[in-house]
């Protein structure tokens, strides 16, 4: 098993998590009445996910806390066997992992996305998503001594990584942060210029258009703010990744190597699940093969890009050093 690399949004860390608390409490209010609908038990560790929810709930929320992808279908024999094993070891688990279930019949072009990962087409198919990445994965119905060996593999590797669902007093991290807002509101964003208090109040509402607006606005009052750069090239890079289909850009990134937006877009996929480093590989690559308007198109989305992590950040340095040797 391999270790994914780390990826931390810069400056934006806590509208993220705020927004991923919203939708957390919208697909919590969602489950529990689908299960009291179908006479199922509710269950905070166990939950349904869509092509619309599959970033804010696995890909957001592993990187605080181990999150176990079922891939199911009614029609499926051995799913039967797996996926109440996963659903019961989850519950067990008290929010050491989650388990989010994808029925692939309901979410084709997810589920696309999901085999082209393992070069497979079968099911049951059980992915581990650690830090925003894929970390391992297994198909077919394993034993439960076998698919406990798994899990126990896959918590040793969120120890490494210092992923840790937990607080100091036992609670879930995602229910302490979501606890915590309101307290926190007044310390944390009481000094907020109006500018920013509306992104952030934006971002909470899931509204991405009036929160760009909103930064936009801080950056013209005061340009150099690096808060409201950081914030805004995450924003927007959330706006654009919104609306692909994963499916889809990775066949037209593998495709069209000179189509330019192609490209683009292949590299925002890549970069809003936690591969900076191939994502900036992938738009340098158009920029050493371009010139003139295209080529100043590339580069102005690598710079947008780099403002999403930490000025220091080691892959920023090495990108810039690439960019510059490409330019000059």
């Amino acid at each position: 098993m391999q270790s994914p690399r780390d990826f931390s949004m810069y400056g934006a860390v806590d509208l993220g998590a705020r927004q991923a608390a919203v939708q957390r409490r919208q697909q919590a209010a969602q489950t529990a009445q689908s299960a009291a609908a179908s006479g199922a038990p509710a269950s905070a560790f166990v939950f349904d996910v869509t092509e619309e929810t599959f970033n804010d709930d696995v890909v957001m929320r592993s990187r605080t806390t181990p999150v176990i992808v079922d891939l199911w279908a009614d029609w499926c024999g051995p799913c039967k066997q797996l996926s109440p094993l996963l659903e019961r070891l989850a519950n067990a688990a008290g929010g050491a992992w989650l388990l989010a279930k994808i029925d692939v019949e309901a979410n084709q072009r997810l589920a696309q996305a999901m085999f082209q990962m393992f070069q497979s087409q079968s099911i049951p198919m059980v992915v581990a998503f650690l830090g925003g990445q894929v970390l391992d994965g297994f198909l077919g119905a394993l034993p439960e001594a076998q698919v406990k060996q798994w899990l126990a593999q896959v918590l040793a590797a969120a120890e490494q990584l210092g992923v840790r669902p937990a607080d100091d007093a036992g609670q879930p991290a995602a229910e302490a942060a979501d606890a915590s807002d309101a307290a926190d509101a007044g310390d944390a964003w009481g000094d907020l210029p109006p500018a920013l208090a509306a992104a952030r109040d934006a971002m909470e509402s899931g509204d991405f258009d009036a929160a760009a607006r909103a930064l936009e606005k801080a950056l013209a009052d005061a340009p150099g703010d690096s808060l409201a750069k950081s914030w805004l090239a995450q924003v927007n890079l959330m706006r654009r990744v919104s609306s692909l289909d994963p499916a889809e850009v990775s066949r037209d990134a593998a495709a069209y190597p000179q189509d330019v937006a192609a490209q683009l877009r292949g590299a925002d996929f890549e970069m809003a699940n936690g591969d900076a480093e191939r994502a900036f590989d992938r738009i340098l690559a158009v920029i050493k093969r371009t010139s003139g308007a295209e080529r100043n198109t590339a580069r102005l989305h690598l710079l947008d890009l780099f403002e999403v992590l930490p000025p220091d950040d080691d892959r920023i340095k090495k990108a810039r050093k690439q960019l510059t040797a490409l330019l000059f």
